[in-house]
């Protein structure tokens, strides 16, 4: 089936126009005798002129036809292409349909020129798929003679739609003419939209040059496709531009600000860097004094206690060494609430280096100033987690810079506090303690014992931690 023919005397002529576009009416050419002189401006077979059941007129090509690119064209790629044309003509341009290119590189569906002939624009009904290099090729080979183009689709999504100058056309029910769907937009001072128009609408827009093709740079509003080129007005191309100079001008403005706030807050932390290293220095002091005052006696129960029974402590020792060449021992002052239930490990002039174990329960007044400054080390990750966790829930006792805080590589069996985080309310608790994973039976009482400097109790009622003082009972494992 085709929809146009060449007749030996008149030249091209078309099934779709009443005259056959060269004065003629269709009788002349359908079922006259002697048959007309049509051939294929293809392949140059014979053709002669049919109608259909539902009053289609088309020529069809004689027996014995070679294939023929011509009559494989579809009834809707025809349709298309006579909406095309005739909305070219009601835009103000005149249209010729199949029009070939000066070298035969090109044939347009529907070429719209200027009666004035000052432009030539390519009207072209893309149905079937096509790649984005070959549709990108035939744009180039029309550009080159100076020829621009469209390309117009009815299916839904065709994929190389905004590849090239193109829109994606419908037909809204109901209505008689074809409408633009995708493709044409205007910016509203945030975005780009779609704008409903006509195809006559459209082409006559396109001809008189008050819409241009443009690469958008900000996004498309759903729920249409961002498409790489879309057709708009050249003031909504400036609108665009306006706006992301403007939005760059507030994000310039947005960032000093935050740099400026940043910089007081970072001015206001080095204050508090300043008086910290003050009250840091201080309390290393003191307690390097209370360590020296201790090696002058004999070694305390609680020194003994943590030699034996603190597990992880000579890894902590050799971590040291190992890690920050830092020789140090076991603290004569354990047991002193400024390290918070820990151990500390000082170094060869009895000046406090580093910290075993804290309990984050424990860290307040002196224990905060002393803690902040030092390293803290733990038996595992999750009890180093554990503590910076707590650290964090109490404000008042959390470093700006936050605390400095290891863990052994090889996680110490039995040694961190293992037990619940929440605290025993029991009116008559049932207390016990674990040391070298037994547990130990235990009491409250008025006094707290040595070894609740670094161990703890719980409740075997209710599975807290005791807080209050307590004392071990019984020298026999539960």
């Amino acid at each position: 089936m085709a929809f146009r023919a060449v007749h030996a005397e008149w030249g091209t002529v078309f099934a779709h126009l009443p005259d056959l576009g060269c004065g003629r009416s269709w009788e002349a050419v359908w079922k006259a005798r002697p048959p007309a002189p049509l051939t294929c401006d293809e392949c140059g077979h014979a053709m002669h002129a049919k109608t259909s059941g539902t009053g289609l007129r088309f020529f069809a090509h004689a027996p014995r036809a070679p294939a023929c690119a011509l009559a494989l064209e579809s009834v809707a790629h025809h349709m298309l292409k006579l909406e095309l044309a005739s909305a070219a003509r009601d835009a103000g341009a005149h249209a010729e349909l199949e029009v070939r290119g000066p070298d035969g590189a090109w044939r347009a569906d529907v070429l719209a020129t200027d009666p004035g002939g000052t432009w030539a624009t390519a009207l072209e009904a893309q149905l079937a798929p096509i790649t984005d290099t070959d549709i990108t090729a035939r744009t180039e080979r029309m550009r080159s003679d100076g020829v621009t183009s469209i390309w117009f689709s009815d299916r839904p999504r065709p994929p190389w739609l905004g590849t090239v100058p193109s829109v994606r056309l419908e037909r809204p029910d109901g209505e008689k003419h074809l409408v633009v769907a995708e493709g044409l937009v205007k910016f509203d001072g945030r975005g780009w939209r779609a704008v409903p128009a006509s195809l006559v609408q459209f082409l006559t827009w396109t001809f008189a040059r008050r819409i241009v093709t443009h690469t958008p740079r900000t996004p498309l509003s759903y729920p249409q496709r961002s498409l790489a080129t879309m057709w708009t007005a050249p003031q909504y191309i400036g609108a665009e531009t306006t706006e992301l100079e403007e939005e760059q001008r507030r994000r310039r403005v947005h960032e000093a600000r935050a740099a400026a706030l940043q910089r007081e807050k970072e001015m206001k932390r080095e204050k508090i860097r300043a008086r910290n290293a003050i009250t840091r220095a201080k309390a290393l002091t003191e307690a390097t004094a209370v360590e020296q005052a201790a090696r002058a006696l004999p070694p305390t129960r609680l020194w003994q206690a943590a030699r034996s029974f603190r597990r992880g402590v000579d890894q902590a020792l050799a971590k040291l060494t190992d890690e920050h060449g830092i020789t140090a021992t076991v603290g004569f002052s354990t047991g002193d609430p400024r390290y918070a239930g820990g151990v500390p490990l000082v170094d060869g002039h009895g000046v406090p280096a580093a910290v075993y174990d804290p309990d984050p329960a424990r860290v307040r007044g002196e224990a905060f100033l002393l803690l902040a400054g030092l390293l803290l080390i733990f038996p595992s990750k999750a009890d180093q987690r554990r503590f910076e966790n707590a650290a964090n829930i109490k404000k008042k006792h959390r470093p700006v810079d936050g605390y400095r805080t290891e863990c052994l590589q090889t996680p110490v069996a039995g040694a961190g506090r293992s037990w619940g985080a929440r605290s025993c309310s029991c009116a008559a608790p049932r207390l016990v303690t674990k040391i070298e994973n037994a547990e130990y039976p235990a009491e409250p009482c008025e006094q707290p014992s040595a070894a609740a400097a670094f161990l703890r109790a719980r409740c075997r009622a209710c599975g807290g931690r005791y807080e209050g003082a307590w004392r071990r009972t019984g020298s026999t494992p539960d």
